[in-house]
């Protein structure tokens, strides 16, 4: 089952688990290289390594042949054609790049991103030169007229536009497509511009009166991939079909049909002399072309997966090919003789799994393979090689040695992590596999397929156990209680089903999700099991199978506006969607990978949003935790993993303990002995509770716990570092785990009534008011006049996506420092408050003068102003 742009999800397999509670800032890019190992080049904020450099859709050459330029999920990767060494990264903003252009003399390079816009770079500088936009949709093809004086892009929103790149003035607006922009060429003397769509057409357009001759509808299956020789004479159109034509361009009639591929024809590119046409496509090979005769020369099948693009250097001397099998692959065209290849260029990564020590990451992507990295390093140990077709899933045994596979090849493999040895194949699935679960014990494994069943194998033979069949499409999803008595199920036919492993039997089916269930997971005491998918992430009790909660995520205060004012017994919902959810280790917290590249951590009890990670491009597919909890592993569509520093809170047993004295004598540091130092607040006598000694109970006292969970450096705080770390966040858990604590201690009938615990919930109560601000404001930035640098510091009195826009005093757009999602606090000092270099959107010093700030808080606007002296 290949995929032009994979995207299904597919839900981790691992059993370990975190917890998790603090916010990992929002994804930073910027547009330098730096001397670290190129897969590091900007990663986001509190990410620790990247594994893979992302999945590629376009290479290009420069035109004197020392650069190439690939484009993918991350931006473009810049490469030096002598060393073939990566000099840069261009980075995506957060969006994946999906066509490059060079002019003719070298001096731009045309990007069209999947978010709509068109980007034009000095290819030796990284400088963004413009920003075009006006396409609404993906922008999927460029070219640059022969003389360089127009720029075409195509996008999915079917429409053509004409710029001028010197000025970034869009010239034209051409339409008549019925369907996407799938490739642009421009003629010889530039004055026609020829179009392929996936309205399966090609269409011939005067650039100068934006007429369009009667369409060419030969093709069958969208018009991927268009080139014009280099005389004009002939141009070359390969389709999704599996078909490519070779038009007269005097007559606009077919010269040559060429069959050979078995599948869609992703790309199609003429030698520089002419001789030669060159061919790649879903069928994992590209294909060399007699392009007078249509003579099929030579087949390219080293590739073991797509190959999604094609190109000859200038000089013809070199040909060179893309596949998603992580490698871009160079040639002799005329012999077809191997001469070099870069890796690194992950296919989409659709699962990520610790080994139970944490030493190992296991990753599977869409090319037949699996990787074993290094947790500690990131270095790439072993790929596993084998499967005869794209493997869906992969799973750690709790020996943390022995791996199983399972492929769309209707095979599960088992093998040996550490030595990469196969070690046995299982085979009795009548369709491709998509789940597997090993139980607690590791002697058996669960599988599930398309085939609608779930196979049962005892992992030391090989041999079937049981199949179970109760579900009407595949089973997407599995997961063992930890006292390995009952499986869990959930599948495309929006069922749950949990299943008793002495009997066989069905104990509960769940039928509340009214979309695929992708991931199911049981909490650590086996009495809760969360699912997720498309529709919604909920709860629901094992005993009963009732649901217990659903969760949903804050309601954007843009997005609540559109809610209908009258429809007062309906609340806004915003429900959440998960393709893999992992619990912590204590059953507190729930971690989920969603379809929009974030993570999210969310409160059990409450079903609070705790956290969101921010950093991928595509949607989320996997999430694990290494067995200590200092990792966090995502993998995603867009190619990579990415390893994150845990943002854990420590336990309090552990940590606090270095700074608290045990307040309530019961031999243990816990939230009890925080309630209690709150309970303590405004005391001046001598008390345990004056944990900085200064002679009074205050805030600083709580701000100390505060510098504890945030590692910082122990020192005795001031005002300023209280009011900066002692955040409406913190006080919000540590409320949670209080009244959790107090309701507990009810419960068990050993609440102390003598013991101030109310108050102290109070008091948390009372500093949670006191740093909530009331209103949104925006204050005045700080130092002012300055140069270079200066901090644009505000409050939130609710949470909001943050922009800052800054213009000049002519009203001229200088800078947006796109902030993303806060919540409610103020956001004051250096390390919280925007920060502006004094540079332009293109990395430039701006001159001394007046300028202002804007900043956009859901619907909050507000101005000031700010002087640059230099």
């Amino acid at each position: 089952m290949k995929k032009l742009f994979p995207f299904t999800p597919f839900k981790s397999t691992s059993g370990l688990f975190v917890l998790l509670t603090l916010l990992i800032a929002s994804l930073v890019l910027t547009a330098v290289g730096s001397a670290q190992d190129s897969p590091q080049w900007h990663l986001p904020e509190g990410a620790t390594t990247r594994l893979g450099k992302g999945w590629l859709y376009d290479l290009q050459y420069s035109p004197d042949g020392t650069q190439l330029a690939a484009a993918g999920t991350l931006g473009v990767w810049m490469y030096d054609t002598a060393t073939y060494e990566e000099t840069a990264l261009f980075t995506g903003y957060g969006y994946g790049v999906a066509a490059l252009a060079y002019s003719p003399d070298g001096s731009v390079l045309a990007a069209g991103f999947l978010n709509g816009t068109v980007r034009l770079w000095n290819p030796e500088t990284g400088e963004v030169l413009h920003a075009l936009t006006g396409h609404r949709r993906s922008v999927r093809a460029v070219a640059f007229s022969r003389d360089g004086s127009m720029l075409a892009s195509g996008g999915r929103d079917d429409t053509i536009h004409l710029w001028n790149p010197e000025t970034g003035e869009l010239l034209n607006t051409f339409e008549g497509h019925t369907a996407g922009i799938s490739s642009l060429v421009f003629s010889l003397d530039g004055n026609t511009l020829i179009s392929g769509s996936r309205d399966d057409s090609i269409r011939i357009w005067d650039v100068t009166t934006g007429e369009a001759q009667d369409p060419l509808l030969a093709h069958r299956d969208n018009v991927s991939s268009l080139a014009l020789s280099p005389d004009g004479m002939t141009l070359a159109s390969g389709d999704l079909n599996a078909v490519i034509h070779l038009w007269d361009t005097t007559t606009w009639t077919i010269k040559q049909t060429l069959i050979g591929h078995t599948s869609s024809i992703y790309e199609v590119a003429f030698s520089p002399d002419g001789r030669l046409l060159a061919s790649a496509g879903e069928d994992d090979t590209a294909r060399l072309w007699h392009a007078a005769t249509g003579i099929h020369l030579r087949t390219i099948t080293d590739h073991t997966a797509d190959i999604y693009g094609i190109a000859f250097t200038p000089d013809g001397n070199t040909l060179t090919t893309g596949g998603w099998d992580a490698s871009i692959r160079f040639w002799e065209p005329i012999t077809g003789t191997h001469l070099k290849t870069i890796t690194g260029h992950t296919d989409a990564v659709a699962s990520v799994t610790f080994s139970a020590d944490g030493s190992i990451l296991a990753t599977r992507s869409w090319d037949k393979t699996i990787r074993l990295w290094d947790a500690d390093t990131g270095e790439l140990h072993h790929t596993l090689i084998g499967h005869q077709d794209d493997v869906d899933v992969v799973v750690f045994a709790p020996d943390g040695r022995t791996l199983a596979s399972g492929s769309q090849d209707n095979t599960i493999r088992l093998w040996d992590a550490v030595t990469g040895e196969h070690l046995k194949t299982l085979r009795g699935h009548y369709s491709y596999l998509i789940s597997l679960a090993f139980s607690p014990d590791g002697s058996i494994l669960a599988s599930g397929s398309e085939d609608d069943s779930i196979r049962l194998w005892d992992v030391a033979t090989g041999a079937g156990i049981r199949t179970l069949w109760e579900h009407e499409a595949g089973v997407e999803t599995l997961d063992f209680s930890s006292d390995g008595s009952m499986l869990a199920s959930g599948s495309r036919d929006n069922t749950i089903r949990l299943w008793d492993l002495e009997t066989y039997d069905v104990l509960h089916t769940i039928t509340e999700h009214e979309d695929d269930v992708w991931t199911v997971a049981f909490s650590p005491d086996g009495e809760i099991l969360a699912s997720g998918g498309h529709d919604k992430v909920s709860l629901w009790d094992v005993a009963t199978a009732k649901l217990q909660k659903t969760f949903s995520k804050p309601i954007d205060p843009e997005e609540a506006a559109e809610v209908d004012e009258l429809a007062e017994d309906a609340p806004a919902e915003n429900p959440a969607n998960a393709t893999s959810i992992v619990f912590s280790p204590d059953g507190s917290t729930l971690v989920t990978g969603s379809y929009d590249a974030a993570i999210r951590l969310w409160d059990i009890t409450t079903g609070e949003q705790l956290a969101v990670f921010d950093g991928h491009t595509y949607s989320v597919t996997s999430v694990a935790v290494s067995p200590d909890g200092n990792t966090i592993a995502s993998g995603s569509v867009d190619g990579t993993v990415l390893l994150w520093a845990s943002p854990t809170v420590p336990s309090l047993d552990a940590i606090l303990a270095q700074i608290l004295g045990d307040l309530n004598k019961d031999g243990i540091i816990n939230i009890q002995d925080i309630v209690l130092i709150a309970a303590s607040f405004g005391e001046t006598t001598e008390s345990e509770a004056d944990l900085n000694g200064d002679g009074v109970v205050d805030i600083q006292d709580l701000a100390i716990i505060a510098n504890a969970l945030g590692n910082a450096a122990a020192a005795p705080p001031t005002d300023a570092y209280a009011s900066e770390h002692l955040t409406t966040a913190q006080v919000k858990q540590w409320l949670r785990l209080a009244k959790r604590e107090v309701s507990q201690l009810n419960q068990t009938a050993k609440f102390p009534s003598e013991v101030p615990y109310e108050r102290g919930i109070l008091i948390l109560e009372q500093i949670l008011e006191t740093l909530a601000p009331k209103t949104t404001v925006l204050l005045p930035n700080y130092p002012n006049p300055f140069n270079p640098e200066t901090w644009i510091p505000y409050q939130l009195a609710a949470p909001a996506n943050v922009v800052i826009t800054i213009y000049g005093i002519d009203g001229g757009l200088v800078r947006t420092l796109e902030l993303g999602h806060q919540a409610v606090g103020v956001y004051q000092t250096r390390s919280r408050a925007a920060h502006w270099d004094g540079r332009n959107e293109f990395g430039e010093q701006v001159a001394s003068g007046v300028y202002f700030y804007v900043l956009t808080a859901g619907d909050f606007t507000a101005t000031r102003k700010m002087l640059i002296r230099k």
